[in-house]
């Protein structure tokens, strides 16, 4: 799954998690076992052991908050911004005139264009996501479509071709449970006066 600042977690939500790993080398310190540890901050048993294991090693520093994980932006903030503004003006100010839509690879074809870097679509459409856009997909088509011969066998022939709906009548709702036997007339498959076999 991928988080729109790369890491998963906001910085709030980074803050709280290294606030835990602190509380939990206290513990260590005072030596507490990695399993009470767990049980007493509720994280898993997993998380406690590699902390404590980071913590022998390295001390309290290796528990602190590495920032944010995932690849850096190839793009400064600036550019960042101006791409914002260019997704704004809309697709057609930057040549694509069929429809009003942006999707990951004209995304990614514009940024290569005004800013020389390289993108990905699924880069392209995780930046736009980070923007607050989302990409859209092209409605396909045909270009030989007529749309008044459409319009005009959809409302005069599909009328007329249109099968009825299953006829309602009375009895099972089940289709492969038939009504009781005493709404079967008397020559159905199942009579209990039906010929032997031979």
């Amino acid at each position: 799954m991928r988080y729109a600042d790369g890491g998963g977690l906001t910085a709030k939500a980074r803050q709280r998690r290294e606030v835990v790993r602190l509380e939990a080398a206290a513990l260590f310190d005072e030596g507490v076992p990695p399993g009470e540890v767990a049980r007493r901050l509720r994280v898993t048993a997993k998380s406690a052991y590699q902390w404590h294991q980071a913590w022998r090693q390295d001390g309290v520093g290796a528990l602190a908050s590495r920032g944010p994980g995932g690849q850096r932006c190839k793009l400064s903030a600036r550019c960042r911004e101006k791409l914002a503004e260019y997704l704004e003006q809309g697709p057609a100010v930057h040549g694509w005139d069929q429809d009003q839509v942006w999707t990951g690879a004209r995304v990614a074809t514009l940024i290569g264009r005004k800013f020389h870097v390289s993108y990905s679509v699924s880069g392209a459409t995780r930046l736009m996501h980070r923007l607050g856009f989302t990409p859209q997909v092209p409605v396909r088509r045909a270009a030989e479509r007529d749309e008044q011969t459409v319009t005009a066998w959809r409302e005069a022939t599909w009328a007329e071709v249109k099968a009825p709906g299953r006829p309602a009548t009375d009895g099972s709702a089940s289709r492969t449970r038939p009504g009781s036997p005493a709404d079967r007339p008397q020559d159905a498959h199942g009579d209990s006066a039906a010929s032997p076999r031979s």
